[in-house]
């Protein structure tokens, strides 16, 4: 009862808010929504929201619209699930999740765990197919595994106490878990090149964003060759949105070193050929390999300049090197430069220093978390 009267409280300064940004009709939408029931109003209160979220910079898109769509979303997703359409109801969830503000996350977040438990209709895939896609899943963790390994740098620790580690070699749980959930994937539609790569180019024009369900993406992962539409989930907080999955998972004691705080915890899943570019992060970070194998090359950070950083301020961390095709009349600099690589195998962690540039491509299917933190106490000698 409390809880419920607390969430009222909230909805109602919430609209207060948006009807002093001028948001009226929202808000009159909103309430026909929750007070009738009609999933049209719902549905043009969402549109109305969205429409204010791209309406400038995400910096500049105030919290109240980033709440006004999760409430939104929670309405659409109440009156979906009670007509019967769970997935849809689901994604209006995710896309709150995704999208939305702060305000009502754990609502939405209660609300995910009640549409999921509800039974689903239609019949359960034929036992062949399901076999199939098994195999299939297999071979793509299995891809790449006589290449030899490289020996300049080493692995730390291992994450084979995870769950994750059984647990997510197991196609049918993955798509049990999160199946019918909606995720942000990155894709290179156009792929025109010989080398077939995904996610390295988030600098040019053919890269673009999708959403699509969970499931939707593990099937894309089955195409062969060089595909049109090779997907990539790169650096979302996958675990915060779907938190079974978050279960499966442990933050490794390293984080908590010198007094270290954990600053992001992201999902890094695709298939066989995904790149992501020669770049740096901020914060220290532990990579950890769950599922597949990864090259990865290291470069240290006093040699930056070196690597030829972008000079736009949104692309600074990231080289304008292309390390599978190095243009040396254009980077002269990077010809000879030392480095560390190595093969990441599954269960593997590897330690990758704040600023230190890294590059990554998968050699097979891959699962990786990576786990950025601040330390609050330096090690002795640091600069």
């Amino acid at each position: 009862m409390a809880a419920a009267t607390g969430e009222a409280e909230r909805v109602a300064a919430l609209l207060r808010e948006i009807t002093g940004e001028g948001g009226f009709a929202f808000v009159a939408s909103a309430e026909k929504a929750a007070a009738a029931g009609d999933i049209r109003a719902a549905e043009a209160a969402r549109e109305m929201a969205w429409e204010q979220l791209h309406s400038g910079p995400w910096s500049e898109v105030g919290a109240a619209w980033r709440d006004a769509y999760a409430l939104s979303c929670l309405h659409v997703a109440r009156l979906r699930a009670g007509a019967g359409d769970r997935p849809a109801a689901l994604r209006a969830l995710d896309m709150g999740l995704i999208m939305g503000g702060s305000l009502l996350r754990s609502d939405l977040e209660a609300a995910v765990v009640r549409i999921s438990a509800e039974p689903c209709g239609g019949g359960e895939l034929a036992v062949p197919v399901v076999d199939e896609e098994a195999q299939r899943w297999r071979e793509g963790l299995d891809r790449n595994r006589d290449i030899a390994d490289v020996r300049s740098l080493s692995p730390f620790g291992s994450i084979d106490h995870w769950p994750a580690r059984t647990k997510w070699k197991d196609i049918k749980y993955l798509k049990k878990i999160a199946g019918d959930r909606t995720v942000p994937v990155e894709v290179n539609a156009s792929l025109q090149s010989d080398s077939c790569q995904v996610g390295k180019n988030y600098v040019c024009s053919e890269w673009k964003q999708e959403l699509i369900t969970f499931s939707q993406f593990l099937e894309r992962m089955w195409s062969t060759g060089c595909p049109s539409n090779l997907t990539y989930l790169a650096q979302h907080p996958l675990f915060e949105q779907i938190k079974e999955l978050s279960e499966d998972i442990m933050v490794p004691d390293y984080c908590y070193a010198g007094g270290g705080e954990l600053q992001s915890l992201n999902a890094w899943f695709g298939p066989h050929g995904t790149v992501t570019p020669l770049h740096h992060d901020p914060h220290h970070n532990i990579l950890a390999q769950v599922l597949g194998r990864k090259y990865i090359r290291l470069y240290p950070a006093s040699i930056s300049e070196d690597l030829y950083p972008h000079t736009e301020t949104m692309l600074r961390n990231t080289s304008q090197v292309d390390l599978d095709n190095v243009d040396l009349k254009e980077f002269p600099k990077v010809d000879n430069l030392d480095f560390m690589d190595c093969i990441l195998e599954e269960g593997d962690l590897l330690y990758i220093p704040p600023k230190w540039w890294h590059y990554v491509r998968s050699l097979s299917t891959s699962f990786s978390v990576s786990f950025w933190w601040r330390a609050t106490i330096l090690p002795s000698g640091n600069s």
